[in-house]
């Protein structure tokens, strides 16, 4: 997130949207970033805006939080800056979203997004491959996974145009994740919550079992962690300010 934001050049803006904002603790970033501006965050989990709210406080007004789906969401009035942080593989067809989201921008606006990218890691290709067994493939059949996320030229192709400067690239992480089986445990709060989601109890521990040996074999444990290696793709659109139109001679 802090990687995606340093590439936003916004100087005051006076109205910035999170969408996707989860628990609030990044929306509040940027308000700490820009002390001036207005800052919503936006999830459509109840639960966790009911966290960003209490962890927000009475504050200073500047900081709010409301439930909504990023499709549905409408400004207040045009963004200076449009962020969204690891949300958009969830999202199908994001694609269009962006370029609703692009055309909402103020004249000078930012709009700053980044997906994982990671999809054809072993991480991440096992989740589908045991989903699409014999064992599973029942189970499972109307489970959508995560979706892959654009290459940076894919978001530039998109993007770009009269008017619009964008700025796309990519960075794998290597996280180094401490305890036994840490794959497993990462991956529980992203690629594997719709899998778990349809499963019961039982179902749920076979299916982890299975898919835990299978990690083992190729994220080894070191003497400092386990190395995973972690894909992501940036892209940060900046609109121009359309110039006044000039005034005819007298």
């Amino acid at each position: 997130f802090f990687d995606l934001i340093a590439a936003v050049a916004a100087s005051e803006p006076g109205y910035v949207a999170d969408l996707g904002c989860g628990p609030g603790n990044l929306s509040a970033a940027l308000a700490r970033r820009w002390p001036v501006a207005t800052v919503v965050g936006v999830d459509s989990s109840p639960e966790m805006i009911a966290a960003a709210l209490v962890s927000a406080g009475s504050g200073d007004g500047r900081l709010e939080f409301e439930t909504g789906d990023v499709w549905d969401w409408r400004p207040q009035r045009p963004p200076d800056v449009l962020t969204c942080n690891a949300v958009l593989q969830w999202v199908p067809g994001h694609q269009e979203l962006l370029l609703r989201w692009a055309d909402l921008l103020a004249p000078g606006g930012w709009l700053a997004f980044q997906p994982p990218g990671n999809f054809d890691q072993p991480s991440h290709a096992m989740v589908k491959e045991l989903a699409e067994s014999p064992r599973w493939r029942a189970l499972l059949a109307d489970v959508r996974l995560n979706r892959q996320a654009g290459d940076p030229a894919d978001y530039v192709e998109l993007l770009a145009g009269p008017g619009r400067q964008v700025d796309a690239w990519e960075t794998t992480y290597l996280h180094v994740l401490p305890g036994d089986d840490p794959v497993l445990e990462w991956t529980k709060g992203t690629t594997l919550r719709p899998v778990l989601a349809a499963l019961d109890v039982e179902q749920a521990a076979a299916f982890t079992g299975e898919y835990a040996r299978r990690l083992r074999a190729v994220y080894r444990p070191g003497p400092f962690g386990t190395i995973f290696p972690f894909r992501r793709v940036f892209a940060v659109l900046h609109r121009g300010v359309e110039p006044s139109p000039r005034r005819r001679p007298r």
